[in-house]
Parts: structure tokens; sequence; C-alpha cells
């Protein structure tokens, strides 16, 4: 959600800093600030402008570079989203000290913060915002005043904050250094050529360097002109972590589409292909280099439990299903933010796969912890290579979807269906559960799914035609059954995301037990009736909506001849194997969502209360 920058070395650091905060916008945000330490005829000091008109921040920040310093070399900038207190200009960051001679930003939360700032209330302290985050620059300023350095206040930081956090720090009085730290919430460091930079997201600092280390736990890291060096609590020297990057910063603009969403729709086609690269071969087996899991490892398994939010997890749903057919695995899908409350029953023969398209979801950061906790075997889905719960777990697949600046995932989404589906042929494989015919012609039709969502995405102002019908509707119910239900809650999602419109989701033979009692003439259901299985009896579902007057909008096949009479609309997709069929009838939904959400006037890169990245609980 939050973000942060800090450089050091800069002839022009604010420029730099306006730079990685307009990288960090696509998180989600409703206010922005930054402080430059300057030195002057009277010594060191800081110069701090914030501003809280949500998107518009960053723009009024840029107003004021007229105003700042000449001479600073160094600063800190971030963008909140807001959690204590509300988003005005003054409770965003950074924080100031009482002596306005200690700057601080801060991700995440802390969760002893009402305690800290009795005691410093008590002292004589005055605070100037309603945040649990200006704790922090009180406490280092009274470890300053005590004789210590920067870096030595962070470490005293450790022990004495409870909670997820990532900070960057600056003083008046150490003007080249930018010290960070974090427990949870991920942050890196950088340097270049007289360079020294902090960020909580890569994409703020690539631009400007590919030599990124990583900060661990608990460990601070002191950033100065052009060097880094990372300590552990006690100040010992640790060895560094360097990051690897697979993609180019250019990725992240939109290349003359309208918006990133329907570039990031469009781009499913590349993602699909890029992520199935070298994981399938010619004779339908698998390759996952990565995965870090050796074959004993996984025959060891005896039930696998998945993990995610929102999309990841409805992406994890339908792993889940591929997993128990054709691994023939006892396996579960749980929300993230639920499971490590419900003292879940995993072991050292339980696989838990975390599923993050950031790497740095905090829930599904803390579920995998939990799992790790319990002796689990761990393994994360995600899109960014070295990210914070890839370095965690025992092993990682990673989509190579590239760049994901939509709020709302789409490219992502799909790369994870299928990864999970591949991952379940390997687990079939090493456990012989599925003839070596079978798992061929799966693995065949999987590497085909590229070429088909080509064909899918074609279709987008089609679907987009479909969907300016319902512009003007307030209450959609999605159904589907199988796989179809995964699909129907995916597609629910991205309505209440973009175009804040009520909608939920059900297996469509549940609609009797209940929901049906609030169909009347004129309610929207949208129904994935693709053929499989359970078709006829999807199909019965619809007879049941039609008979109470609702209009109906189908997903169904090409040569399909029947669902498209019993429906008012209906949303084409070219026909797969059952098993396949989310990752291609998702993206009809995805382009129904962004319709309706432009339809309304609504920004579909940046929808109301939502960042692209949770990092608090």
């Amino acid at each position: 959600m939050c973000g942060i920058i800090a450089v050091t070395g800069a002839a022009d650091p604010l420029r730099i800093l306006l730079d990685g905060l307009e990288l960090l916008e696509y998180r989600g945000y409703d206010s922005a600030g930054v402080a430059l330490v300057c030195s002057g005829d009277a010594g060191g000091f800081l110069w701090r402008r914030r501003a809280a008109v949500r998107a518009q921040s960053i723009p009024e920040l840029h107003k004021e570079a007229d105003t700042a310093p000449a001479h600073a070399r160094a600063g800190i900038g971030h963008t909140r989203w807001a959690t204590h207190g509300a988003p005005t200009e003054q409770n965003a960051h950074p924080h100031l000290d009482c002596s306005g001679r200690v700057a601080v930003v801060h991700n995440g939360i802390i969760e002893n913060h009402r305690e800290i700032a009795a005691g410093l209330d008590a002292r004589g302290h005055v605070r100037t915002s309603e945040t649990d985050s200006e704790v922090i620059a009180h406490l280092v300023e009274e470890h300053l005043a005590a004789g210590a350095t920067l870096a030595q206040a962070a470490r005293a930081l450790l022990r004495t904050l409870r909670g997820d956090f990532a900070l960057a720090l600056v003083s008046a009085d150490e003007p080249d250094l930018i010290v960070g730290t974090r427990r949870t919430s991920p942050l890196i460091a950088g340097r270049a050529d007289g360079l020294g930079l902090v960020a909580s997201d890569i994409s703020a600092i690539l631009g400007l360097t590919r030599n990124l280390v990583a900060i661990g736990d608990d460990e601070v890291a002191l950033v100065r002109p052009g060097s880094i060096a990372v300590t552990d609590a006690e100040g010992n020297e640790v060895a560094q972590q360097l990051l690897q990057v697979g993609w180019e910063v250019e990725a992240a603009r939109r290349e003359g589409f309208e918006d990133f969403m329907s570039k990031e729709i469009h781009e499913q086609p590349r993602a699909l292909a890029d992520t199935l690269l070298g994981r399938i071969g010619a004779d339908g087996t698998t390759e996952l280099e990565e995965l870090a899991l050796g074959p004993h490892e996984l025959r060891s398994i005896d039930r696998v439990t998945v993990i995610g939010c929102g999309s990841s997890y409805h992406a994890g749903m339908v792993g889940r299903l591929a997993i128990e057919s054709w691994a023939k695995l006892p396996a579960t899908a749980e929300i993230a933010s639920e499971f490590r409350y419900e003292e879940p029953v995993v072991d050292d023969r339980t696989l838990v796969i975390a599923i993050s398209q950031s790497g740095e979801t905090v829930d599904t950061f803390h579920g995998l912890r939990e799992a790790l906790r319990r002796g689990a075997r761990t393994l994360v889905v995600t899109n960014v290579v070295d990210s914070l719960m890839a370095r965690e777990a025992d092993g990682a697949l990673y989509t190579r979807a590239g760049p994901e600046i939509g709020v709302a995932s789409t490219k992502c989404h799909v790369a994870q269906l299928a990864l999970l589906q591949v991952f379940a042929l390997h687990l079939a494989a090493l456990r012989g559960t599925m003839p070596a015919s079978a798992s061929a012609r799966l693995a065949a039709e999987i590497a085909r799914l590229p070429g088909v969502l080509e064909d899918v995405v074609g279709r987008f102002e089609e679907y987009r035609g479909v969907a300016q019908a319902l512009a003007g509707v307030n209450d959609v119910y999605f159904l589907g059954r199988g796989l179809g239900y995964p699909i129907a809650l995916e597609g629910a999602l991205k309505l209440k995301e973009l175009a804040y419109v009520r909608a939920e989701a059900y297996p469509a033979g549940e609609m009797k037990h209940g929901p049906i009692s609030l169909i009347v003439p004129g309610t929207v259901a949208v129904v994935v009736a693709t053929k499989g299985r359970l078709y006829e009896k999807v199909l019965a579902n619809v007879e049941e909506l039609r008979a109470r007057g609702a209009s109906v909008v189908a997903v169904c096949n090409d040569d399909d001849d029947t669902a498209p009479r019993l429906a008012d609309a209906v949303l084409r997709v070219p026909a797969v194997p059952e098993a396949l069929v989310p990752a291609v009838a998702v993206v009809p939904l995805q382009v129904l969502a962004y319709s309706v959400a432009k339809a309304r006037g609504n920004d579909v890169d940046r929808p109301r209360n939502l960042a692209k990245v949770v990092t608090v609980e």
C-alpha cells in the first residue's frame, strides 16, 4: 500500500524522490510527502513538504520544487494509504521529531504505538499527527539526545517496536546517511555511481540502478553515496542479499493504451506464454527449475493447503482442484487472512502453497510464516523474483507476467492459474497418479492456451459492447458450478473493485437454498455456462433464474446453440478442456468489469479505497 523512496548523493534529490513516488503510485495512496536533508550557514536542517489531495498529491509536490533548497543532496519520500488517522496533510509522511531534525517514513503498523505514545507524552514530546508512525521520530530523537548515532537509534527501535514495518530515517546531523530497517514489510537498498538508494518497491529505483540488496528482517542498512552496509540488530555486519530483476522499467508504461488495465488485459497471452516457456516439454513432461523442492520432498507430502487473498485466492481454488484431481492429494484452499488464526492442522507432511502477485501481501506472508512455524513444506507462487515471501519459503514458482500496474489483477491472475496447473501436473507425474498419455494431452492443451487467449482478448470490443447494457445496474449475481464457481467469484470481485457495483458470487446450485429469494424481474445474473460435466445442471439453474424474471448474461462456448437461447446476452469464448476453462472464461469478465467501470467514469487503474499491494493486516 504505502511506498518509500530515499536517496543520498544526488545533485537533485527532489527530482529522484518525485520520480520514484510517481512509480509507486500504482500501489495506491491518498497523501504524499518529501523531506530533504539540507546544509546551510547555520548547519544542517530538514525541508519538508506534504500534500493530501489523493491522486493529485504528487502533482502538488511538484509545484513546490521551485521552493526547495538548492544545496540538498539527500532526502526521503512517501506515498501513504491511511490506516491510523485520516488522509490529511497533518497525517502525511515524512514525520518529524520535536526538534525538526529527524524525519521518518514508515510502511506497516506499529502495534504498540499507543503505549509508546503515552510514554512520549509523559516525557514532554509534542505529537502533531494521529498516526502510529510519528512515535518513531520521537523515539529516535531521544536516542540521539542520549548520544546514539542514527544507526544505533534504528537498532534500538527494533527492540521497542512491535508489528510489521519498513522504515527510512534521516537526520540533519548526518546529512549523507539514509538508514533503513524492516520487519515483515519489504525494503530494499541500491547503489550506483555516487548514489545510495532505499525503496519499498524495486520499480521506484530500477531506472537508476540494478545493483540491489534485500534488507532482511531486523537488519539495518546504512546507505551512503555509492555504498551500502547491512548489519544485524546488534550491529554486526551481515552478508548482503543481492536481488535479481527480470524486467525493465519501460515495461511499466502504457504504450498507447487508454490505461494500464486495458494494456494488461491485452498482455495476457504474452504473460501466459512467458510463464509457460521451458516448463512443458514436447512429451508433456514438466520442468520447474526454481522449485527447489526435490522429488523426494514432494513425494513425502500427504496433503496440500493453498492460501491467498482476493484474485490469488481464486487462483488457489482452481489450483487446489487440479492438485486433488490429478495428483490425488487431499487439498484445501484457504483465505490467507484467516488461515493464520484458525489453528491450521499442518505438519512436515503438508505442503502449503502461498500465492501473492507481489510476494509481499502481509496476510499471506503471515500465513506462510505460520506454516513454516508448524513445520510444513512451503512454496510461493509470485510474480516478483527474490520477493519477501520467495526468500522465506522452501521453494518458489515465478509467473513471469512482467510488472502489473493496475490494482485489479488480470495478467498475473491468469498466469497463476496456468502455473498452478503445471505444478499439479508435476506432482501427478512424481506420484504416478495420472497416465502419461493423459498428462501429455493436458500439458499440450496448457501449452496451447496463449494462442487461445490471443483469440479471446481480440474480442475486447465485442465484450465491451455487452457491458454497455450493464452500466446502470447496481446489483449483479455471478453463478457457476465446479470450476465455474471460482471464475464467478473472480468476476464478482472485479465488478466490485472497479465499478463499485454490489456483486455476489454463488455456486449455481446454492441459489435455491436462499439467494433465489432476491431474484426479481430485472435482476442481472452472469452465469458461467461453458460446456463440461455440469453443463446441463447449469442450464437448469439458468431456467430457474429466467422463471423469476432475471436478465441472464451467459459465458458460453462458440459452438453452443443452447445457452444463448436461454440468455439475454452472451460472452462467447473458444472451447478448451474443462480443466482449463478458468484462464479463458475469466477474460470476458475482466472486460465486463472494466467496461462498466469506464462507463461510470471510474479510474480503473486506481479504484477508490484500494491498493495494489496490501502491506497491513
